[in-house]
């Protein structure tokens, strides 16, 4: 008969936020498969836990997948944690699921931690829906295109990004998004804990002002239909605001165009129909 994968939720800061089951699991499995096993050391010594691991991360995932589920078959049961909250969700782990669901492997998991949940549920934003997009992409034509494919979009926008693009990100989602709400979710459950709220441009203005920016970063959209939260500037003011910071006068429509996603055309008729010369 063969063993059980347990998928184990492991605290995203605070050791507290283990549960009873995951320490009971970790002390009985076989062996834990971690994706890096210095860094889960330091949460099994925590609870004296004292099961052997071995290192499963996306470097060598195709290989030790193969050799995991041959112990499966053989009776063991393993554990697979990530280095915090739920393995699988943009950690590694899928190609070893899969692959024991197709030798006919028990899987199953042991709910815990996730920064994700964890953010979103302290956020203010609706969590009826949202979309989790793991993380932003590296270069600003990729990020600006993804965020441009999901303009129309009715779920609230989950992100992770990390503490030296956070900025550049936030530039992109306020030219491309405009004024929907965002907050940004830091250190979760640490002593630094931190929830930043307000546009983009708003939290970049922040951040910027920081001498250091520290901590890897849960980011979330607000969903379209709550841009009215943060209320919009009027496009003829926009425009003429920039133009009194000597952009010229066609440059400002056009940039305020892109920005709210409009041809130059619908932002000229915009312009026209409110009056503005």
């Amino acid at each position: 008969m063969s063993g059980t994968l347990w998928i184990v939720a492991t605290p995203i800061g605070n050791l507290e936020d283990i549960t009873l089951r995951a320490i009971r699991i970790l002390r009985e499995a076989d062996r834990i498969a971690c994706e890096d096993t210095r860094q889960t050391r330091k949460l099994l010594d925590h609870f004296g836990i004292a099961t052997p691991s071995i290192s499963y991360h996306e470097h060598n995932e195709s290989a030790r997948a193969a050799e995991l589920v041959a112990e499966l078959e053989a009776g063991h049961n393993i554990a697979l944690v990530s280095d915090a909250g739920t393995p699988l969700i943009n950690d590694p782990g899928y190609r070893l699921v899969a692959m024991a669901r197709e030798h006919g492997v028990t899987v199953s998991p042991v709910p815990g931690p996730s920064a994700i949940l964890a953010a979103l549920s302290a956020s203010g934003l609706p969590t009826d829906a949202f979309e989790f997009l793991g993380f932003l992409p590296l270069k600003t034509a990729r990020r600006r295109r993804l965020l441009e494919e999901r303009r129309a979009s009715e779920a609230t926008l989950v992100f992770y990004e990390t503490p030296h693009r956070i900025v550049e990100s936030l530039e992109d989602i306020a030219a491309v998004l405009g004024r929907r709400p965002v907050v940004l979710a830091r250190e979760l459950t640490k002593l630094h804990e931190e929830f930043l709220r307000g546009t983009a441009a708003e939290l970049r203005e922040e951040l910027s002002r920081r001498p250091s920016i520290r901590g890897e970063f849960t980011l979330m959209i607000g969903k379209g239909n709550d841009i009215a939260e943060i209320p919009e500037e009027p496009l003829g003011q926009a425009v003429e605001r920039l133009i009194a910071e000597g952009v010229p006068r066609m440059d400002a429509l056009k940039r305020e165009a892109k920005r709210r996603g409009l041809s130059k055309r619908e932002a000229y008729r915009m312009m026209e129909e409110s009056g503005a010369e």
